[in-house]
């Protein structure tokens, strides 16, 4: 397999990987909004939204992302709201697992922004 298809298929599993790591986070806040509503940041709830409202809403729009993800569409622009999003996350949790984790799908999603769309 040459060079130019191995980083293609790359790009791909990168895109699919992380499609479905926030479609499962998507369908999990709308199925269960209630597990994360300790999740959402103070500062959030000064919003016109109930904290619940926001995780749903969060939700929406983390399976929409992880959907133009998969037909990779406007990929660039969704990778790099996905990133700003997980960024802001992984720095309110902190230096504990989770707070790590999240700054590690943070800097896939950047890669992603950074890589663009491919051709699978």
């Amino acid at each position: 397999m040459n060079r130019f298809k191995i980083q293609t298929v790359g790009f791909f599993v990168l895109r699919i990987g992380l499609a479905l790591v926030f479609l499962w986070f998507g369908t999990q806040q709308i199925l269960h909004p209630d597990k994360w509503t300790a999740l959402v940041p103070i500062w959030a709830h000064v919003s016109f939204l109930t904290v619940k409202q926001l995780v749903l809403l969060n939700g929406v729009l983390e399976i929409v992302a992880a959907i133009f993800l998969i037909l990779n569409f406007w990929t660039r622009i969704v990778a790099l709201l996905l990133a700003l999003h997980l960024f802001g996350t992984a720095f309110s949790f902190g230096l504990n697992p989770t707070g790590v984790r999240d700054f590690g799908l943070a800097m896939s999603t950047l890669a992603l922004f950074f890589l663009g769309p491919n051709k699978l």
